[in-house]
């Protein structure tokens, strides 16, 4: 199968001219640092909050469980998702916050490299909150992880993305540390950032 080449004619980046997938071409790109947050919720009943709050989930400490499993979700990002490139991770910060509609996940991920780490950051989020589903099923057997995304990005010639609407994920919901744009290098921080509202993060063909 072709991997280089011209994008298609729909513009898609990861399809070649003859639609072909492809694994994008990023060696012409520099090399700059990068970083994305991701978000999602996993509703859970009132008898499994309050058990995670008792911290009496017969399987053990599942918010550290979930939180490890999404670092190591973010590493291993390019082996679950075929057309993703293989990144120098430089920093993983996972948080789980216990909310009254269950536990609340965010991921930010940082690189220095030629592309994006939104996908890192989503499949962070997502492998905690299946692993999340896992200590507390026995508990709860209707436990679901629901809307997770991007919630910023920062570096890249596509500049800043602050997701524009009120998010379950976000910080307005619940209280916790680990919301997007708090500690230290999160992308988003600060007012008025370049590339809020609408438009979407891949601005620039290829680029992530």
């Amino acid at each position: 199968m072709t991997t280089d080449g011209p994008e298609s004619a729909s513009g898609l980046t990861h399809l070649n001219a003859g639609g072909e997938a492809r694994m994008v071409d990023v060696s012409a790109k520099p090399v700059t640092a990068r970083s994305a947050t991701a978000g999602g919720l996993v509703r859970l009943s009132a008898a499994a909050v309050a058990t995670l709050r008792d911290r009496t989930v017969p399987k053990g400490d599942a918010l550290a469980v979930a939180r490890i499993a999404g670092i190591q979700g973010a590493k291993r990002t390019p082996d679950l998702i075929p057309l993703c490139h293989p990144l120098s991770i430089s920093a993983v910060d996972v948080d789980c916050t216990i909310v009254d509609e269950g536990v609340r996940i965010t991921a930010t991920v940082r690189t220095t490299d030629r592309t994006g780490v939104e996908m890192e950051a989503l499949t962070a989020v997502a492998v905690a909150g299946l692993t999340m589903i896992d200590m507390i099923k026995s508990i709860d057997r209707s436990a679901m992880i629901t809307v997770v995304a991007v919630l910023a990005k920062a570096g890249g010639r596509s500049g800043t993305f602050v997701r524009d609407e009120a998010h379950p994920a976000g910080p307005s919901t619940g209280s916790g540390n680990g919301s997007p744009g708090s500690g230290n290098g999160s992308p988003g921080s600060g007012n008025g950032s370049p590339g809020s509202g609408n438009g979407s993060p891949d601005t620039e063909p290829g680029d992530r």
